[in-house]
């Protein structure tokens, strides 16, 4: 480290150049190599990649997807992609992504795929395909600014601790109550730790520290982007680590980001994502929720609380009462009101909170003013007027009852946590808006075309996607799908042919299905127990739990079990254990990812657990050949956007179900579904323990065509044949 100091008060940090992207070129040798002679397109790209992996081979929808990139970035059109696991989809991007000029970004749901790109994916491909460029490819992770470790917080922890922490009576503890003096302690050595990690981190990125520290102390040392004065005016701005990752961000070939900042720099006019020409969107099913829980506010007493004493010794005595008197109020509004959404607007004690809060903050920033270079603390100016701003605009916001917003009171089941939370009714406008304009955007998953058509998907993004008439093929549907038909000749989905979804193209748009590598026909089954009754009560219903038992049994464990609630989780486990003498691992009695390496490693084992499940868990092998899903997955009618989204199509004349609640349904589904099948030895057997996939004339057959063509029956002798066979493999 060099010899300077930078910084008053309690902390010192010697100041460190930044470091440049990983896999590092300096900024001019990365411009000008970029242009020097013939540059390779990005199938000769991906060809070098795929050769460099051990007995790596040319897929042919990877390649599909490759060349669909290059022709969309050429024409500015935007592209949706349906890319089955195992296509390779990664790679089918990040190789055309190299002939973009500037940075192109990857933006990621999961933290699983980020790190998968900038462990594996990215080093293998540098590598590779530095041989064709003439130089190695650059990238670097871009994250919110609370990531990272901020050293102006850090030199006030010490003031912050007793006000921020001590005395806090935070929503997830447990009947609230401050904090006792030994976790006060505990929480001291952390910030210590943190102090003397500060001192060796280049990069101050929370994800690098090992051991970590528990979410309390690093909100003592990291900064949300509303309460930070900006690199100019804070004394530690020459050596921050959130703008130095921006700044390796600048520089790079490749950014890799995830869809919740990339929601907050659409919200914020795209002054945080470095400028680009080529948008990726990775596991784009998920963009639009993380979107609307970007633009999604709240009001909860205990940040009111925090925020009043935050400012205090910025305000007169009058005007923190103001704010704590609003606070009570908002306590008392939502300990009357019952958990749901609000139809009839806000209750009277709930406005009447919302009107006193908004006269206090209005008076508080007045007092507060600007930020100015000479206040005595900037930094702890800023934090306090950001606070307040944001409770003054949510309050304002929830007053204004505006038709584009839902609004509903959030409670938990112990009752530490009360909310009054606002939400857009829908974010297609805002996506309409912010995410396309001068930008090329590639938006990709495994679960795209739903119902085997990409429209519904399109309009969610914000895309122009006026309906189309029904093929044939698609209308006969439900007469082709009887028991014990292929899914595999289903309409839509075919083996490995880009070309059997039906082309989806709208305004500057179209649309790709490359398929997926797996023979899913011959790989597995989907059984639906078409013989239940149609579920009807909450938790798992005894025929339910007697099919399930029947299955495992047949195979011998080796069942991951996705659930519709925790209640039938729970009861699923206790049947299994009650009755069969295999190990049963369930969701929430130890951390999931030991869950999921037992699950792994015992192979008689089976795994419980709910919608996190869903998505989170990738077992391949025959460590799982068995997917049981209770019921098909439809949105609670609790769920207060869900429910006002299908409101707000009711009322105008549609079906809130078909248009809302179906395509959730569908997505979680193919999720779901998707935890059997995950590399070209799998084989298996999806049980669906609810009879309307097969019943259900209006739904159930879009449903099926959302899923993989597995061979399809009804048949319990079949699936229960099938499992057998397998258990002696």
């Amino acid at each position: 480290m060099g010899a300077v100091a930078v910084g008053g008060g309690g902390y010192r940090r010697t100041v460190t150049p930044p470091r440049t992207a990983t896999g590092s070129a300096t900024p001019s040798a990365r411009g000008g190599s970029r242009r020097r002679g013939a540059r390779p397109s990005g199938t000769e790209l991906l060809a070098a990649a795929v050769g460099a992996v051990p007995g790596g081979t040319a897929r042919p929808g990877q390649q599909q997807m490759t060349t669909a990139i290059e022709e969309c970035v050429t024409s500015g059109e935007h592209l949706l992609v349906q890319a089955g696991t195992g296509t390779g989809k990664s790679l089918a991007y990040l190789a055309p992504a190299l002939t973009v000029d500037g940075p192109v970004v990857v933006s990621t749901a999961t933290l699983a795929l980020q790190s998968q790109l900038v462990d594996h994916d990215l080093p293998r491909l540098a590598d590779a395909v530095e041989p064709l460029l003439g130089r190695r490819p650059t990238f670097a992770v871009l994250k919110g600014r609370h990531h990272y470790l901020c050293l102006a917080r850090l030199d006030n922890s010490t003031e912050d601790e007793p006000e921020d922490t001590l005395f806090d009576a935070p929503a997830s503890r447990p009947g609230g109550g401050t904090k006792w003096l030994g976790e006060a302690g505990r929480l001291g050595k952390q910030i210590e730790r943190l102090r003397g990690w500060a001192e060796k981190t280049d990069t101050g990125d929370r994800d690098e520290l090992d051991p970590g520290v528990d979410d309390q102390a690093w909100r003592l040392v990291s900064m949300p982007s509303r309460e930070c004065v900006g690199a100019t005016r804070c004394p530690f701005g020459a050596e921050c680590f959130a703008e130095a990752s921006r700044a390796r961000a600048r520089e790079a070939d490749i950014v890799v980001t995830n869809h919740s900042l990339l929601a907050v720099d659409m919200l914020a006019d795209r002054h945080i994502v470095p400028p680009h020409k080529l948008l990726i969107v990775d596991e784009a099913h998920e963009l639009a929720d993380r979107v609307s829980s970007a633009a999604q506010a709240e009001l909860v007493p205990e940040l009111i609380d925090r925020t009043t004493r935050r400012a205090r010794t910025l305000l007169r005595p009058e005007t923190a009462d103001a704010l704590t008197a609003a606070g009570d109020a908002l306590a008392v509004g939502l300990a009357e009101a019952p958990a749901g959404r609000l139809t009839a607007g806000l209750p009277s004690p709930l406005r009447e909170a919302c009107t006193l809060l908004d006269a206090a903050t209005r008076t508080a920033l007045d007092a507060i003013g600007d930020v100015k270079s000479d206040d005595p603390d900037p930094v702890r100016k800023q934090q306090a007027k950001a606070a307040l701003d944001d409770l003054s605009t949510t309050a304002q916001r929830l007053l204004e009852e505006a038709d584009h917003d839902v609004a509903w009171v959030e409670k938990n089941d112990s009752g530490s946590r009360r909310a009054l939370v606002v939400a857009p009714l829908s974010v297609a406008g805002t996506l309409a808006t912010h995410l396309y304009d001068e930008r090329t955007v590639v938006a990709t998953s495994a679960t795209l075309a739903l119902g085997g058509r990409f429209d519904t998907v399109a309009r969610a993004l914000g895309l122009d996607a006026p309906p189309v008439p029904a093929s044939p093929a698609a209308a006969s549907l439900a007469a082709r799908t009887g028991p014990g038909r292929p899914a595999a000749e289903m309409p839509g989905r075919r083996l490995a042919d880009a070309t059997v979804v039906p082309a989806t193209e709208g305004p500057g748009w179209r649309s790709l299905d490359v398929g997926s590598p797996f023979d899913y026909a011959r790989q597995g089954i989907l059984y639906v127990a078409a013989h239940l009754p149609r579920p009807s009560v909450s938790g798992l219903p005894d025929a339910a739990g007697e099919e399930l038992l029947g299955l495992v049994e047949a195979l011998g464990g080796r069942t991951l079990g996705l659930f519709s609630s925790r209640r039938a989780a729970q009861q699923a486990a206790e049947l299994l254990r009650a009755r069969t003498d295999l190990p049963v691992l369930l969701q929430g009695e130890e951390a999931l990812p030991l869950l999921v390496r037992r699950f792994r490693e015992e192979r008689s084992s089976c795994l419980f657990g709910v919608m996190s499940l869903w998505q989170g868990v990738d077992v391949p092998g025959d460590a799982c050949q068995l997917v049981v899903i209770d019921r098909l997955p439809f949105p609670r009618p609790d769920e207060p956007l869900a429910a006002a989204r299908a409101a707000a199509v009711d009322a105008g004349g549609g079906s809130g179900f078909a248009a809302v609640s179906v395509p959730i349904a569908a997505v979680r589904l193919a999720q779901g579904v998707g935890r059997l099948i995950r590399a070209t030895g799998d084989k298996g057997v999806v049980a669906v323990l609810d009879s309307r996939l097969e019943t259900a004339r209006g739904y159930g057959p879009f449903l099926r065509r959302s899923l993989p063509p597995f061979w399809y029956t009804t048949r319990p002798e079949v699936a229960r044949g099938a499992l057998q066979r397998l258990a002696t493999t």
